[in-house]
């Protein structure tokens, strides 16, 4: 699938059908996380693939949302980012969140262009988390993704951003679309 198609298609989904995905598939998606860019250019991220029905509902309920539980594979993205965060000092733990999310964001959209579907969930009880998969303390769990086929449901419009509200020219306070800025080439 062509790149912004990918990008305008990819949204959040919490109902899935019961056909199993194979693990393959997120696999391949997981792949495409190792070409993110990285701090220091040092790969921090571990990607945790659950098929485990018994973890899953764990996982569900440290994360507080049920329709995980739905879900035959979960995926929990955490970071190792104890070398980033002593070379760059206090603007490393900032580079492991900023390198964590431009992975994932490559992850959400080849699980799009593999046809998968999944939300992304960061609200839950870490301290639950790194229990139930063994995870050690100085390792940070960024987030968990159920993975299904989206169920057809009702159709919801995505919402998307008006592009007014999030570019700005030369200044914070500069949102003029009328008079960009000339760019030189």
């Amino acid at each position: 699938m062509e790149l912004q198609k990918v990008i305008e298609k990819r949204k959040s989904v919490k109902k899935f059908t019961k056909k199993k995905p194979d693990w393959r598939d997120i696999i391949d998606a997981v792949d495409s996380a190792r070409f993110a860019p990285m701090a220091g250019n040092k790969f921090n991220l571990k990607f945790i693939l659950v098929e485990d029905t018994e973890k899953i509902n764990d996982l569900a309920e440290a994360a507080a949302q049920p329709f995980v539980s739905k879900a035959h594979y979960v995926v929990v993205v955490v970071c190792d980012g104890e070398s980033t965060k002593k070379r760059f000092s206090e603007r490393g733990a900032l580079y492991c969140h900023q390198q964590a999310g431009a992975a994932i964001q490559n992850f959400l959209l080849s699980l799009e262009d593999l046809g998968l579907s999944t939300t992304w969930v960061g609200h839950l009880y870490e301290k639950k988390v790194k229990e139930i998969l063994g995870i050690p303390g100085g390792v940070d769990v960024e987030a968990i993704f159920p993975i299904g086929y989206e169920a057809k449901t009702m159709k919801t419009r995505r919402q998307k951003t008006d592009l007014n509200t999030v570019m700005r020219f030369d200044s914070y306070g500069n949102k003029n679309m009328q008079n960009p800025p000339s760019i030189s080439t």
